[in-house]
């Protein structure tokens, strides 16, 4: 098979469900029949080696669904509402709301299993072996992660965490604009290609394999330094206050807080401060002056600034839309 075929994958999935097929490895929308359940399932196909698959559905019973893989493929995968388990291989694996799942994998059997009368919602981007390959070469020539080097003698491998909060922004942008029957595939496009490059930076870059003159006691220090200005986020105190409670000088913190966290102390302190107050503001408790406060900004102007600088959008619009997106869910 070649690696466009990774495409019969995801119709062996929607074959499973019994969903209505309307085209052959291209854009369509199938709803699920009324005797399973209510939802449906959303398929773009932007080009022809990116499958984006968009499930919006709840199941009137519980439902056990086998696969068995035709083809290897990379999977990034959403789970934004509703549990759910798979069975690879004999391994277990849990999706809970508000994670982000990598999968590679070999031709490979899977048994999904879904919980009736639970509304799910998932996002899921796929690609083939030799698209993942494209995108992790470098510019001299070499390949930062190779797809059988990954999985060594396995047919399956995951990676998981907590959905990051700028993916967030990226997903709420996206799923709106999937909505609208005029986004040119040159939007999607884009969306997936950057909500591929922060899962493969955050899964796949070693960090640990950087060389580095510091010692185990310096790095040790500078996580401490890491944890006070998380902890004193509102107050945070000088680089020179910094470098005196963890006993370091303040030039040997800023150059190794550099080279261990890719950033500043400062830049970094920024960063925590936006992704807590994006987290908050979905939360829907607090207004944008409040939030402002809640995260160590005097100036809420300022905080918007900064905030559209990070993300793209500005904080009043984006408690609009989590409150839509709550009034809807809410209404379902």
């Amino acid at each position: 098979m070649t690696g466009i075929d990774f495409h019969h994958n995801f119709n062996l999935f929607f074959d499973g469900l019994e969903l209505p097929r309307q085209n052959k490895d291209r854009t369509e929308h199938m709803a699920l029949h009324s005797q399973r359940g209510e939802g449906f399932v959303r398929r773009f196909v932007p080009r022809f080696d990116i499958d984006v698959v968009v499930s919006d559905f709840t199941f009137r019973q519980d439902c056990s669904l086998p696969l068995v893989t035709k083809t290897a493929m990379v999977e990034l995968n959403y789970c934004l509402r509703g549990r759910r388990e798979i069975t690879v291989e004999g391994a277990q694996y849990e999706f809970v709301p508000g994670s982000c799942t990598l999968q590679l994998m070999n031709e490979v059997g899977a048994h999904f299993e879904f919980i009736g009368n639970e509304p799910y919602l998932m996002l899921g981007i796929g690609i083939p072996v030799s698209t993942f390959h494209h995108f992790m070469e470098e510019g001299g020539g070499g390949r930062s992660a190779d797809f059988t080097r990954i999985l060594g003698q396995s047919p399956f491998r995951v990676f998981q965490e907590t959905l990051h909060p700028a993916a967030l922004i990226i997903l709420q942008r996206m799923l709106g604009s999937l909505q609208n029957r005029s986004t040119k595939n040159l939007e999607i496009e884009c969306s997936v290609l950057e909500l591929l490059s922060m899962a493969f930076q955050s899964f796949l870059t070693d960090g640990s394999s950087r060389m580095t003159k510091l010692s185990k006691s310096d790095m040790q220090k500078i996580r401490e330094a890491r944890d006070i200005i998380i902890e004193r986020m509102i107050d945070p105190p000088t680089l020179i206050e910094l470098s005196r409670l963890i006993g370091m000088n303040d030039f040997k913190l800023k150059t190794g807080f550099k080279e261990m966290y890719g950033t500043t102390v400062f830049g970094y302190l920024r960063d925590k401060r936006l992704e807590k107050a994006l987290l908050l503001l979905q939360q829907g408790n607090l207004n944008v002056n409040e939030t402002s406060c809640a995260v160590g900004y005097s100036n809420s102007s300022y905080f918007s600034e900064v905030f559209r600088e990070k993300y793209g959008i500005n904080p009043g619009k984006l408690v609009k839309q989590f409150a839509t997106s709550a009034l809807l869910t809410s209404e379902q």
